[in-house]
């Protein structure tokens, strides 16, 4: 894209142009532009400085961008009218920036901050002393309330204490472990003495005074009436912490060779990665050796369960929500029961290209870049908006056995291989292995789909559940993506980013 000789430019709009894929355009000899739009043109690269321009609107969202948003961009967004970097693999660091403005403008970027961010980024403006000391007057005012609130909560608590039985409570002192605690499949130990002397963080609420008490108490003792799952880690419970909040509770019994320290650290690097399409940590404790991570529970469950499962139409007890979910023909989404969840192309088409984008994020957007590891059907879940969410993801790297380590390569194009599969599942409604594959001698899905494809057959493969629920050649074009994501030569299978711009080329067009 040579723009060298339109150095008068002020407008520049080329948004939603399929152009192949190429680097930012560049610009910096149009010192007079004040109106840039790239969206949906399929960039990719960096971002560069744009140190002499002067920008009064940037939109750059929707595509394929990755690294850090330069510091000096950065501290030009207070004098611009408008801007977005949202939908791309980017990462910054949010000091200064409003939550809104974080959720509008850099959705799906990733918080690179420290834990102690520096000040220094962004240049203050000198109202902000007022805000904070608004803010610190607002800080008082809320304890000295909650203070009084406290006394007269203990004081009615004191004048009831004659004639109300006290209820037992895993904060008691004299509640001591060791705590043991036995699954179908494994028994776990929390070596701690006082169950109230261990402490839970939680990363968003780091003044709220949890402990292993509260654990206990929010998943009824680790009862397996409360047990969600027992997955490659260890046993997942649900649970309602103090304030309502729902959550996921994972035991990470299986292997850690770290010291507390180091764990902490660990989880601590991994609560800070945030993308729409990952499920968040958002906690953990270190209960003795035990390893226990807190994630936002997810309402609808997993795909496994949600393809394989459960019979068609029939409601299981034990599922995540009652809430299930049908796809509309403009791909909107209506509450009609369990029935329709997955019974439409486009719905799954959404779900690949979510996990994909997550992938993406992990393998270009962080840094360090992060392989999962562990992509596979039951590590996508639905949150309560029906959007895919990958878990799970850095737990293999940081708490995974020496035999493990052997038998997967740490590297990205492992986690290709395994979304290629998901893919395929997703495409055919078929599971991975041991499932019926029709005029076919295969051992598994794989191997089933890639003849197919190689004998451009891809068609018979197709779920017949979502057959008539879009167009067939947009299907099979997805075979073909799964086709080059297993490809047995690692080196010859596409990046998580390529794989996202091909999915992007087929996307389900709404119809009116």
């Amino acid at each position: 894209m040579n723009l060298s000789q339109a150095q008068n430019l002020r407008h520049l709009n080329l948004a939603c142009n399929r152009f192949a894929s190429q680097k930012f355009p560049r610009i910096e000899m149009l010192l007079g532009l004040e109106y840039l739009n790239l969206s949906k043109t399929s960039l990719i690269g960096h971002i560069p400085s744009l140190a002499n321009q002067n920008l009064k609107s940037l939109d750059v969202s929707h595509n394929n961008l990755s690294g850090e948003i330069p510091i000096s961009l950065l501290e030009k967004l207070h004098f611009m009218e408008r801007y977005n970097f949202s939908y791309n693999n980017l990462t910054l660091c949010d000091s200064g920036l409003s939550s809104e403005i974080l959720e509008t403008a850099f959705y799906g970027s990733l918080n690179n901050c420290p834990i102690a961010a520096n000040p220094a980024l962004f240049k203050r403006r000198p109202h902000t002393h007022k805000g904070f000391k608004l803010a610190l007057a607002l800080t008082l005012s809320v304890v000295c309330l909650l203070g009084g609130l406290l006394l007269l909560a203990y004081s009615c608590r004191k004048k009831s204490m004659t004639w109300i039985v006290k209820q037992p409570s895993y904060k008691e002192e004299n509640i001591s472990g060791p705590f043991s605690f036995q699954t179908d499949s494994t028994t776990w130990v929390a070596d701690v003495k006082q169950a109230a002397s261990v402490p839970v963080v939680i990363f968003e609420k780091p003044l709220l005074n949890l402990t292993f008490a509260d654990l206990l108490t929010a998943t009824s003792n680790f009862d397996r009436g409360t047990l969600l799952a027992e997955g490659k880690f260890g046993p997942v419970y649900r649970g309602f912490l103090p304030g309502g909040n729902h959550v996921a509770v994972k035991v990470l019994v299986h292997g850690s060779r770290l010291t507390n320290q180091e764990a902490a650290r660990e989880l601590e690097s991994l609560g800070r990665i945030k993308h729409p399409n990952l499920v968040p940590l958002t906690g953990y404790c270190l209960a003795g050796h035990q390893r226990i991570a807190i994630y936002d529970y997810m309402e609808n469950g997993n795909l496994q369960n949600l393809l394989y499962d459960l019979p068609l139409g029939v409601q299981a007890t034990e599922d995540w929500s009652t809430d299930t979910w049908e796809e509309e023909g403009n791909n909107g989404v209506h509450n009609v029961g369990s029935k329709g969840l997955l019974q439409t192309w486009g719905f799954r088409y959404k779900i690949a290209l979510g996990v994909a984008r997550a992938l993406a994020f992990l393998h270009h957007g962080c840094s360090p870049p992060l392989t999962h590891r562990d992509v596979k059907a039951s590590s996508v879940y639905l949150d309560s908006n029906l959007e895919p969410r990958l878990s799970d993801f850095g737990l293999a790297s940081v708490f995974a056995t020496g035999a493990e380590d052997e038998i997967v390569p740490p590297e990205p194009k492992s986690d290709v291989y395994c979304f290629g599969v998901v893919l395929f599942e997703l495409t055919t409604g078929k599971k991975p292995i041991g499932d019926g594959y029709p005029e076919e001698q295969a051992a598994n899905l794989v191997s089933w789909v890639r003849g197919l494809v190689r004998k451009s057959q891809g068609s018979k493969a197709i779920d017949p559940k979502i057959r008539e629920t879009g167009p067939g050649y947009l299907m099979e074009e997805a075979l073909k993506i799964g086709y080059l994501c297993t490809a047995d030569v690692p080196n010859k299978r596409p990046t998580m980013q390529q794989i996202v711009g091909l999915l992007k080329d087929i996307e389900p067009r709404a119809t009116v």
